[in-house]
């Protein structure tokens, strides 16, 4: 079973707690009724939905990446598979709540576009008496409104740059660690190589040394021989395979 250690749920953890987020911000913007203050939830959940979004999409593209060599990972054909459905369940929760908010917000536009037109079908009679001033005023308000929404807008696409780099941060420090982790392994098995090889040199020097004591020595002294390099052989196993 994959470790808690293991990049992906490192990257999972992350993405949960902004989906926990998301879901406490959409529920305030459900009960939320003040039109200005709805507007401003309504940008901050659709900022955190698309953040969101981008998250599930590289860790997809990581799964994808595994499930080419899955033993490599240390995992197998099932757990990709529920990593798989992890990030489609995650990607269909923030699309609901995103489809959800964007239809709020275009019911709120269509409701203002039919008060506006049913002001426009007043008669005459109703029409203010100060119209110059009324528009002026008006244009008053509009230049303060719009100059409120670009300082929202840029302070709103600050924090999702805020956001960006800190996700770009966090991955890049999970490739990091399974580069680190990949290069202890080639450690590990260079080393391992490097003592079969010497292993195996000592061997062929102690047959080629039997070879040669056997073809001058007696029969007597052959089964001595033998003897004293058999005990050589168990002293050097001992001193290779268990020091």
């Amino acid at each position: 079973m994959p470790s808690a250690q293991d990049p992906f749920y490192v990257v999972k953890s992350e993405i949960q707690e902004s989906i926990d987020t998301l879901q406490s911000t959409f529920e305030q913007w459900k009960r939320t009724s003040d039109a200005e203050e709805r507007g401003r939830v309504t940008k901050e959940v659709i900022a955190g939905c698309e953040s969101i979004e981008w998250q599930v999409d590289e860790l997809e593209k990581a799964i994808a990446v595994a499930s080419r060599e899955p033993s490599w990972y240390g995992i197998d054909d099932v757990e990709i598979e529920n990593r798989r459905r992890w990030t489609s369940s995650a990607r269909t929760q923030v699309g609901t709540v995103k489809k959800t908010v964007d239809a709020g917000k275009s019911l709120s536009t269509t409701s203002i576009n039919g008060m506006h037109r049913e002001l426009m079908r007043l008669p005459d009679s109703y029409q203010p008496y100060t119209s110059n001033q009324n528009a002026a005023n008006d244009n008053d308000d509009f230049i303060q409104s719009e100059s409120d929404r670009q300082m929202l807008l840029i302070k709103q696409q600050d924090e999702e740059l805020d956001e960006l780099s800190l996700s770009v941060q966090r991955i890049g420090g999970v490739g990091l660690t399974i580069h680190e982790e990949l290069l202890a392994q080639e450690k590990i098995i260079d080393e391992l190589g490097n003592e079969m090889d010497s292993t195996s040199n000592r061997l062929d020097f102690v047959q080629k040394k039997v070879a040669m004591v056997m073809k001058k020595a007696s029969a007597k002294g052959q089964i001595m021989m033998i003897l004293a390099l058999l005990a050589l052989f168990i002293f050097l196993f001992f001193l290779v395979f268990l020091t």
